[in-house]
This record gives structure tokens, C-alpha cells and sequence, in this order.
């Protein structure tokens, strides 16, 4: 297992204590996220799986009212405190640059919405904020939407109505309008093209539990997850390879489901019939297609993106209605088996189209996987925007050890970075602290 920094609400107010002087007005968390199966189809409007992860990052936090905000953090796993301070009307889209982009563009976001969100945001509003965290970086998991989290609901509480204002189940309309204001911040702000899933859950999330997030009606319903209660577990497998969604990557295959989506009209891609062959006779008339020698790699570039679009929101639907019927079953019980096996199919195929027509994965994704699977996990993939990260295996609880040991050999023997390990569990979306 790996080692990492033991972050908790008392480490996050020491460390605000330790550089500003004087004791925080509270501390806030937001936990990252594994996605069971749904991959880059949430700004597509189709369906995902994710859970809230049993790893959080904490935001001890004051406001101020002379327009300066300073952020403080202290990332996963390292001794080295970076900080950052700035005015909220210098914040906007591509400054500042990195980590203080993601809570430092909150704050914006939710300023430049500050009526409808319901926070008293102006120049002069400012912030003490300092973050510690044990969602490790760049793995996948979505340390980025945990920060944006944590300083959403601190600002919240700080300046706004509260979250006790809110209500339970998290549905109602202030609630989308924190969750809209993190997902601006992460595209417009920092530059990265997602979508929201990963907000949503770190908001939304809850103890034993994943949330079946339709993304085109903006339906969210929890489904049964109970891993430890069967014997199961999800294994995260950080492969520790370079990840970074803001590179361009992520955003080349986002603009061509966009386009297709516009030029069709089409809200939930799963929902339509044939859709791959009408995204076909779209992409036809493109001025991509005017090209003789680039056509039949524009058409098959475009079949394989809105393959994998249509095809992994159903595949979605599929598991989760096993979920429904109880297909979550004991291993060493006969009669679940089937289901189990349904289950790790499911999965095993969302990572083929994964790689083969989304072409997100690499190798060290692919190695971890079919070293899970050959170890006997029931299924796995690759997990988050990927291109490195991190991918997960659905196994029996008992193999924990053997299957990290597989892992960990194929990566010696392909020559890649050591991967690292921890145990997922499903658990509760952010939260004041204290």
C-alpha cells in the first residue's frame, strides 16, 4: 500500500494556525471520487457510476473583507507548503496558473454568480484558506473536485446561507448552483474540459453507497454498493503514470462529441437510435471530409468516439440494474457468481472501448488491467480521464495482496513506474468538520 499523508480536520486548522497566526472559523472536506464504470460520457449527457472515495482533502478557512485572499497547501505525501496569494478581481480564466487555480477559480466562480448562488461576494471579500489532503495527485481520482469542494462549501458557510440551509439528498437548486459554480471554475479558470461527474459525486456522495448520475436529465438516484458486507473490494492501481487533463488531450476527443452532439441536436446520445450512423453521415459533410486522403480517418475517428459514448452509457445502464437485482453478491456464494461475473464484464468491456475507440488508456493502464484480471479480479479498468492515472479491479476481498503482487510484477517486467495501492470504500460527500 502506499504511504501518504494522514490528512484530517486538525492538520488542516494547525497548518492555518501555523501560517496566519491565528485559529480558523471552521474546516470543510470534499472526498475524491473512483468511477465504477461511465467513462467520458458526462458531458455527453449520458450515465456514470462513481462513488465518493474514503480519501479528503480539508479546508480550514476565514474570510476576510479587504479583497486578498491567501491560499496555503500541503500536498499528498510531501513536506514542501506552497502558497499563494492574490485579489479575487485578479482571478479569471487561465490565472492563477496550477493548483491555486482550482480553489482560487471557486471563489471567482462563485462571485461572478454571487446572486444566484446566494453568497455575499464583492472586490472587497477575501479568504484565509489552507488545504491538506490524502487524495493522491494526479491518479485519477479527482483531487482537483475535492479542493473545488472543500473551498465551495467553506465560502458557503463563510459568506452565504450555509449548507445546513440545504437540503438532505443535496437535489435542490443551490446545491446544482455550487456544483455548477466548481465545475467553471475547472473549465474556465484552471482549463480543463470536464465535464461534472467528478463534482457531483464529491458533493453528492454517500457512505456505502454509488449514485447512478444520469447527466441528460440531471437525475441522480444511489444504488446499493456494499463491498465489505459481500466480501468484495475495489482495488485502485495508481499506475503513477504522467496525468494531466489540461495537456489538450482530454479536449481533443470532448470537441469532436461536441460538435457531433450540436450538429445533431442531441442531448442523451444512449437514448438515440442509431446514432452512430447519423453522427456518420454528419461527419460527412464536415469540411474534414472534403479531404480525400483524411476522409475515411475522419469518418472512422468519429464512428469510434460516438461508439464508445453510446455503448459505455448503456453498458452503465446494464450494471446498474444488475446492482438493483442484487448481482452485488458474496463470491463464495454459487448463486451470485453470474452476477458477479455480469458485473466484471461489464467493467472489462467499458476499458476495451476505452482503449480501442476512445484511445485514452496507455500502457500503463493496460498492463494493470490485464494483470488484475489474470490474478482473478472479475473485472477491471481504467478509471478518471485517463492517459496515466489510475485503474481499478472488482476482486474478492480475500485477494487484496495477490492481486497488488501482479500489478506490481507486470510493471517490472514492462519497464514502467511502480504502481501504488488503496482500498476504495464508498463514503460520504463533502461536510463541515468543525
Amino acid at each position: 500500500m502506499s504511504d501518504v499523508l494522514t490528512a484530517t480536520a486538525d492538520s488542516a486548522a494547525q497548518l492555518f494556525t501555523d501560517t496566519y497566526g491565528h485559529q480558523p472559523k471552521g474546516v470543510w472536506s470534499a472526498p475524491g471520487r473512483v468511477n465504477v464504470i461511465g467513462e467520458h460520457v458526462d458531458y455527453a449527457g449520458g450515465i456514470c457510476l462513481p462513488f465518493a472515495l474514503n480519501r479528503r482533502t480539508y479546508c480550514a478557512a476565514s474570510s476576510r473583507n479587504d479583497g486578498i485572499i491567501r491560499l496555503v497547501s500541503l500536498l499528498p505525501g510531501r513536506k514542501k507548503v506552497f502558497h499563494w496569494e492574490g485579489r479575487i478581481s485578479d482571478i479569471g480564466p487561465g490565472h492563477p496558473r496550477r493548483w491555486p487555480g482550482y480553489p482560487a477559480g471557486v471563489i471567482w466562480s462563485m462571485w461572478q454568480d454571487a446572486a444566484t448562488i446566494g453568497v455575499s461576494l464583492t472586490e472587497t471579500s477575501g479568504f484565509d484558506m489552507a488545504f491538506v489532503s490524502d487524495v493522491p495527485v494526479g491518479a485519477g481520482l479527482s483531487s482537483s473536485a475535492a479542493i473545488e469542494l472543500a473551498t465551495a462549501c467553506a465560502v458557503f458557510d463563510l459568506v452565504g446561507p450555509g449548507l445546513d440551509s440545504l437540503s438532505e439528498g443535496r437535489k435542490d437548486t443551490p446545491s446544482q448552483h455550487i456544483i455548477k459554480a466548481c465545475i467553471r471554475a475547472e473549465n474556465e479558470v484552471v482549463g480543463a474540459s470536464t465535464g461534472g461527474l467528478d463534482q457531483s459525486i464529491s458533493f453528492r456522495g454517500q457512505a456505502g453507497k454509488a449514485l447512478e448520475l444520469d447527466m441528460g436529465e440531471g437525475l441522480i438516484s444511489d444504488v446499493p454498493f456494499d463491498l465489505a458486507g459481500n466480501g468484495l473490494a475495489i482495488l485502485v492501481m495508481n499506475t503513477n503514470a504522467p496525468h494531466n487533463l489540461g495537456d489538450g488531450q482530454y479536449a481533443s476527443r470532448r470537441a469532436i462529441v461536441d460538435r457531433v452532439m450540436e450538429g445533431l441536436h442531441v442531448t442523451e446520445p444512449h437514448r438515440e437510435h442509431k446514432l452512430v450512423d447519423r453522427a456518420l453521415e454528419w461527419a460527412a459533410q464536415e469540411p474534414e471530409a472534403s479531404v480525400k486522403e483524411e476522409k475515411e480517418e475522419w469518418l472512422d475517428l468519429v464512428a469510434r468516439r460516438m461508439r464508445h459514448i453510446v455503448t459505455e452509457s448503456r453498458r452503465t445502464e446494464s450494471l446498474v440494474t444488475a446492482l438493483r437485482k442484487g448481482a452485488l453478491g458474496n463470491p463464495k456464494d454459487k448463486d451470485t457468481v453470474c452476477g458477479l461475473e455480469q458485473i466484471g464484464g461489464l467493467m472489462t468491456a467499458s476499458h476495451e472501448s476505452l482503449r480501442d475507440d476512445y484511445e485514452v488508456s496507455c500502457p500503463e493502464l493496460d498492463s494493470a488491467v490485464d494483470a488484475a484480471l489474470e490474478a482473478g479480479a472479475w473485472g477491471a479498468r481504467m478509471t478518471g480521464g485517463g492517459f496515466g492515472g489510475s485503474a481499478i479491479a472488482l476482486i474478492n476481498a480475500e485477494d487484496v495482496e495477490k492481486v497488488e503482487e501482479a500489478v506490481l510484477a507486470s510493471a517490472r517486467q514492462l519497464g514502467l513506474a511502480t504502481p501504488t495501492f488503496l482500498v476504495a470504500i464508498p463514503c460520504d460527500g463533502a461536510r463541515r468538520e468543525k
